[in-house]
């Protein structure tokens, strides 16, 4: 097939493959159309030194299903020390992760 139609062929093909899947991209964020669950009760164990903060789990989107992703301990960065959590939020175009951060 000709290097032309490829790149015409592309956006065609993902668009069906976004439309199948029921997400879409805009702006960097992957939006669903289906609303995340619950999250999972999760136990917070003992941490495991100074410094550490305690990072919840959340509900990742992946391969057309939501996946849970286990909170953890981890090293906050020098000067920092307070992890505002990831969130879903929902918009006109549906359901879309906003990262975490150190604050």
């Amino acid at each position: 097939m000709p290097e032309a139609k490829k790149m015409l062929l592309a956006p065609l093909l993902l668009g069906g493959f976004l439309s199948v899947t029921g997400c879409a991209t805009h702006h960097g964020y992957v939006y669903v159309r289906t609303p995340p669950p619950e999250p999972a009760v999760e136990v917070v164990t003992v941490s495991p030194g100074a410094g550490y903060v305690w990072v919840p789990g959340y509900h990742r989107w992946d391969d057309g299903r939501y996946y849970w992703v286990r909170g953890h301990w981890q090293l906050a960065p020098r000067g920092r020390t307070v992890w505002v959590p990831g969130r879903w939020r929902h918009s006109s175009r549906g359901w879309y992760f906003q990262v975490g951060y150190w604050r």
